[in-house]
């Protein structure tokens, strides 16, 4: 590592680029309807510009692992960053729907390798007694970002049309570029490790298969009694069995899953696929719950639950510096016994419930995973030792699609089949006010489940402990 490194200018280089690529998980969710009337498609189609761009992500994911350890920091930043330019320009002059899915994939293969490189670079830049307040700050934009895009893209569609929301990303992805030319620096060292392509083959059909196998039984609303969906979901995870086995036997394992023999790395991760799935879950029931038994408008719904959004945003940077003076013990044991009341809450909601109540307690899930997702993340990879770095970001960041596709869909999943249950067993005619019962027993059994995952969290966090890194060779830096 270089002995004088511009912190600052590397940070400032890794928001920018960052907030754009992030920004565009979420962009185009309140533009699919337009889209599907502008190129004549149907909702199972247009739904691949988002499950699509998730399920790029990661596959691409694990992969990052490697090609950090091939190329430099300033190769793999401008590479990724004119990668997600091209994608973005052609879906801002896409003709017909295969073009701007093609655009949406390449973005997507920006954005998959975008995040673990910039958090590799952070681990080897920071000191472990500072990580929590730049891991906060970086928080800030990856969790920002996604909260204000279907509020941006609503404004954007209304005013400017769907291209728009491409081609006002273009000139800050330049200036990104450019900035990163001038001001970033490499940090680490290229080893080029030997590439074992059955490993790409078996991690890519696996971490794809699950995540559209789960994608898919969740936003089919058939649970898992397809025996398609079924099909996939038991081949990936034989791929990823497989994928994993081979790893431990090679020398030079695309992944070291033997991250996972650090306690302190193993609690973190658990507790964040278990947050992932509450607020992935959340953010698809709440507002399904509010447009349906509740009867606000799509725009409304997003609205109510803007706060709680932006709060987990702007608490990400206070809860970093909180989990440096405090350590995670006092952050992560409060935040599940919040995360746990606030799902005892939901699994008892009715349509009496006040709306100013549903959204204080939306604004404290989104504190709780605040408190708990960030210092979880931080004080896993502390325990690493430096030549593991690229791996424990890689694993940390591929779990993040997967938890979210799982969460959506064992949530949807309950919901749905509960609430068809309660109409088969109700007798006389299924009026609106049944629908609406039927929905409201549905997203309660869901939350059930929930909550079983929520004191898990909690039982976790009691044995969460600082952690202090493995080897003597802690990273150096401001």
């Amino acid at each position: 590592m270089e002995s004088k490194i511009n912190s600052k200018a590397i940070m400032i280089t890794f928001m920018i680029g960052a907030f754009f690529a992030v920004l565009n998980e979420t962009l185009l969710n309140i533009a699919l309807t337009e889209l599907m009337h502008v190129f004549g498609v149907k909702a199972p189609t247009v739904q691949w510009l988002a499950t699509g761009f998730m399920l790029v992500m990661g596959v691409l994911m694990p992969i990052s692992a490697l090609l950090i350890q091939w190329f430099t920091t300033r190769q793999m930043f401008i590479g990724v960053m004119t990668i997600f330019l091209l994608g973005t320009t052609i879906a801002a002059s896409a003709m017909n729907f295969p073009m701007l899915l093609a655009g949406r994939m390449i973005q997507a293969v920006g954005t998959g390798l975008l995040i673990p490189v910039i958090m590799n670079a952070i681990l080897l830049i920071y000191k472990p007694e500072v990580r929590g307040k730049i891991m906060g700050t970086f928080g800030l934009v990856i969790m920002f970002a996604p909260a204000i895009g279907p509020t941006l893209s609503g404004v954007i569609v209304d005013i400017l049309g769907w291209r728009w929301l491409f081609i006002t990303v273009i000139p800050f992805s330049i200036f990104s570029i450019l900035f990163a030319w001038k001001y970033l620096q490499n940090v680490g060292e290229v080893t080029r490790p030997r590439v074992d392509i059955w490993s790409i083959i078996l991690s890519s059909v696996g971490i794809a298969g699950i995540v559209y196998g789960f994608s898919s039984a969740g936003e089919a609303g058939e649970g898992f009694t397809s025996v398609k969906t079924l099909t996939i979901i038991i081949v990936s995870a034989l791929s990823l069995l497989l994928f994993v086995v081979r790893q431990l036997k090679l020398e030079e394992p695309l992944l070291d899953v033997r991250v996972f023999k650090y306690k302190s790395y193993a609690r973190g991760v658990i507790l964040f696929i278990i947050v992932i799935m509450a607020m992935f879950a959340s953010e698809i029931v709440m507002p399904m719950y509010l447009q349906g038994p509740l009867g606000y408008s799509a725009k409304v719904a997003g609205l109510l639950l803007l706060p709680g959004a932006l709060l987990n945003g702007l608490m990400s940077p206070v809860m970093g510096s909180l989990f440096d003076k405090y350590g995670p013990r006092k952050l992560i044991i409060p935040g599940t016994i919040v995360l746990t009341g606030v799902i005892f809450f939901y699994s008892n909601i009715s349509q009496t419930t006040p709306i100013w109540l549903f959204i204080i307690v939306y604004v404290l899930l989104m504190l709780s995973i605040s408190a708990i997702m960030m210092p979880a993340q931080t004080n896993a990879l502390n325990e690493l030792p430096k030549h593991l770095y690229p791996h424990g970001t890689a694993i940390a960041n591929t779990l993040q699609p997967v938890s979210g596709a799982l969460g959506v869909s064992v949530f949807v999943s309950i919901m749905t089949q509960s609430r068809e249950s309660y109409l088969d067993n109700h007798t006389g005619n299924v009026t609106g006010d049944v629908m609406n019962d039927a929905m409201t027993y549905g997203v309660h059994h869901a939350y059930w489940f929930a909550l079983a995952l929520a004191l898990a969290a909690f039982f976790i966090s009691l044995f969460i402990k600082k952690a202090v890194a493995a080897d003597a060779d802690k990273a150096e830096g401001q």
